[in-house]
């Protein structure tokens, strides 16, 4: 069966978006091609942060620093909610050094009217990176198809 160009490019735009679970023919590809069942949601953006622990003196952030970080800061930029996740993460950092650490992953949902969010994003980059003498914050930004 030869895949027409619509499909080819519906499932790169949906690969893309996060959206659908593989490819579906459209009818106009396959007569008997059953209904298209549509997840609920609406499209919000998604931003997953990446908080190393490691600490240039071989000391790390200690969860109970972080709580209190997340406490006072993430709480307060996202009240209406997101998840932690624990993690072990590697990176190279400027020095060209490998660095294994525990991260704290943070996910972050949000609607694209959301004007304030990318400014408080921003803002914890900053203060985590300021407060724990880290080179960065890793951000990843996607767009997620979310219902409550």
């Amino acid at each position: 069966m030869a895949i027409s160009r619509r499909t080819v490019v519906v499932a790169a735009a949906s690969a893309a978006l996060g959206l659908g679970g593989g490819v579906v023919a459209s009818a106009a590809d396959t007569p008997a091609a059953p209904a298209q069942i549509q997840s609920p949601g609406e499209l919000w953006k998604r931003t997953e942060l990446f908080f190393g622990t490691g600490k240039p003196d071989g000391t790390e952030v200690t969860d109970k620093e972080f709580a209190a970080f997340s406490d006072r800061e993430i709480t307060a930029a996202f009240p209406d909610g997101f998840t932690r996740l624990d993690g072990s993460g590697q990176w190279r950092g400027g020095s060209g050094t490998i660095v294994r650490e525990h991260t704290h992953v943070v996910v972050l949902l949000y609607p694209f009217a959301d004007r304030e969010a990318e400014r408080e994003i921003e803002g914890l980059r900053a203060d985590y990176e300021k407060q724990f003498q880290q080179e960065s914050v890793l951000r990843s930004d996607s767009v997620a198809k979310v219902s409550f």
